[in-house]
């Protein structure tokens, strides 16, 4: 396992989320979710679809994939975040408060 912070990880993955937000670049799969058509519905699905991938990682009892499928879900969540102005204070707070 890496000796790595998850903290600084996530923070530097929505800085990367944040970006893409404001610039929009071309040819960006975080550019996509924020022009697509079906907007916020979207990203929805995709926390949908990310979820089930990783239940069924679990109940195939798939450690590399329930990690795999986990990543992408978290990542999906952040850009949620980010298209309602939310950011990791603010799921910080919230787990805080569940202490």
């Amino acid at each position: 396992m890496d000796d790595g912070d998850i903290g600084t990880t996530l923070e530097e993955l929505f800085a990367v989320i944040e970006d893409r937000k404001e610039t929009l670049p071309e040819g960006s799969y975080t550019t996509s979710l924020f022009t697509h058509e079906k907007g916020e519905n979207a990203v929805l699905e995709k926390l949908g679809e990310e979820t089930t991938e990783v239940i069924l990682a679990a109940k195939d009892d798939d450690d590399a994939e329930i990690a795999y499928e986990s990543a992408d879900l978290v990542y999906h969540l952040l850009v949620l975040f980010s298209m309602h102005d939310l950011d990791l204070g603010d799921l910080e707070a919230e787990l805080e408060a569940r202490r």
